[in-house]
């Protein structure tokens, strides 16, 4: 008696990590984790409810209500954003148009999950510092010490390049060149890579660190105590302890949240204060659209209130004492006489 054939699920999943995005796409690590961790949360969902293990899931349980269900619930229940929502279901979106092509018997199935929606959210404005409080932030650090040094290297080398986190934490020895011309190689989103001027002030400030000194190529620059490189939750909290010292010398720095992403924002602004035409920032910061690089036009408050001014300037227009209209006090004889 011959054995009925394993759901080929697991063979699914296999063949679209393996042979699609790597293979076939050469997705980034980033990109493979990212729909790792998105198709793990949709297993433990459908499997909690249907009251099964993962491994006991079935094709079939790919329902376009189910999918539906797992996206509302990260909103409802995860508390995730729509932007993280819709992230997930690009993901998922991904991982059905690799089954249309494995799995055509199924292909209608796949569809109405294709089809379901993004949802729309608002572009939240980008949160910047001015420079007198990145400076403020920036001065903190120790740099007596060795991983003073290194925290005011890193900061000074966030604010100048407005690199990620995580390209700035992927920099290797073999990634600077600290003689004239200075400048990093940093490795952006979508293996695409960029070169980014340093100044003088990085340079020196880099040079103190001991993977630096020792010249060693393929050293992480930015390392912690042991030796290994430092995680996105390090840089987090040495940013938000110096932003606490900072505050006595920069009082605006209370009650907000700065992130290392933060100081990305801030050095773009600072590029569009100085001048730097938007296409130039777009490079700088390794954006694929110059329409990402835009929102920092409708952000800083600042060069809207430079631009109003040096318009009314301009315009040759003078304040004037009119008197304020007021309204006639016989209603009816006004629209009469209309």
């Amino acid at each position: 008696m011959s054995r009925e054939p394993k759901d080929p699920l697991l063979a699914y999943v296999e063949s679209f990590f393996h042979d699609y995005l790597q293979r076939l796409q050469g997705a980034s690590a980033h990109t493979v984790r990212a729909y790792r961790d998105t198709l793990r949360l949709l297993f433990i969902y459908l499997a909690n409810t249907k009251g099964c293990a993962v491994a006991d899931l079935q094709i079939t349980d790919l329902r376009v209500d189910a999918i539906a269900a797992f996206l509302t619930q990260l909103e409802s229940v995860r508390a995730n954003t729509v932007v993280t929502r819709n992230c997930r279901r690009a993901a998922i979106r991904s991982f059905c148009k690799h089954l249309i092509r494995v799995d055509l018997p199924h292909a209608e199935q796949y569809q109405r999950i294709l089809a379901l929606p993004a949802k729309k959210s608002r572009q939240p404005l980008a949160t910047y510092l001015e420079a007198e409080e990145v400076h403020a932030i920036i001065d903190q650090p120790d740099r007596h010490t060795a991983l003073g040094q290194r925290d005011h290297g890193l900061l000074l080398f966030l604010y100048n390049t407005g690199a990620r986190i995580s390209e700035a934490l992927a920099v290797r020895c073999a990634d600077l060149h600290l003689t004239p011309p200075r400048q990093v190689r940093l490795h952006g989103k979508g293996r695409k890579d960029r070169l980014c001027p340093l100044w003088p002030e990085t340079t020196q400030a880099l040079q103190c660190l001991p993977a630096v000194r020792n010249n060693a190529p393929g050293n992480f620059i930015f390392v912690n105590r042991q030796g290994e490189p430092l995680t996105r939750d390090g840089v987090d909290y040495l940013l938000r302890k110096y932003v606490t010292a900072a505050i006595p010398t920069a009082p605006t720095l209370q009650r907000r949240k700065i992130t290392p992403h933060v100081l990305r924002h801030s050095c773009a602004v600072a590029l569009l204060q100085s001048g730097v035409d938007i296409t130039v920032i777009r490079d700088y910061l390794g954006h694929a659209s110059v329409a990402t690089t835009s929102r920092y036009l409708t952000t800083n408050l600042q060069m809207k209130r430079a631009a109003l001014e040096a318009f009314w300037e301009r315009a040759g227009i003078t304040p004037v004492n009119a008197t304020p209209w007021q309204p006639s006090p016989d209603l009816l004889t006004f629209l009469a006489s209309l």
